[in-house]
């Protein structure tokens, strides 16, 4: 169909499969954001709360994740590029509290990977890193053009 408004080629099927994209990694990483918050709450009610630090960043990171979730999906679309960014420096600075706690400890506590929920907090917080990266380069370079 030569002309159609849908061709992958024309602006207009550009843009209509750069919504859909949009969409689809704002639900991903709104899903990621509550998964992170999720794991910090389960792991604060299961005995982190009592550590000096630690306990109440647990806390304030459930918070983070499961508000930024929201924030995801009820923000404007002029505006997502940029919850998506702070989502994205959100999870990545849990992922670094998290790599640090297990190697060299973080405010005198020691990690380790064998601890529950380890690996699973680990692989959604990279993942959510990358997934709101995207989210917020792709949106933030669009409103730029």
């Amino acid at each position: 169909m030569t002309g159609s408004r849908l061709e992958t080629g024309s602006p207009a099927g550009q843009r209509q499969g750069t919504g859909i994209a949009v969409w689809v990694l704002r639900v991903l990483g709104a899903a990621l954001l509550a998964a992170m918050g999720w794991i910090h709450l389960d792991l604060w009610l299961d005995g982190y709360r009592t550590i000096d630090l630690i306990g109440p960043a647990f806390l304030l990171d459930t918070l983070a994740g499961f508000g930024l979730a929201a924030l995801l999906l009820m923000t404007p679309r002029a505006l997502v590029g940029w919850v998506a960014l702070l989502g994205a420096l959100t999870a990545a600075g849990t992922v670094a509290g998290l790599l640090l706690s297990t190697t060299v400890g973080l405010f005198g506590f020691v990690e380790t990977t064998a601890t529950r929920l380890w690996w699973e907090s680990f692989w959604v917080e990279v993942a959510a890193v990358v997934v709101l990266g995207v989210l917020a380069g792709l949106t933030l370079r669009r409103r730029r053009n």
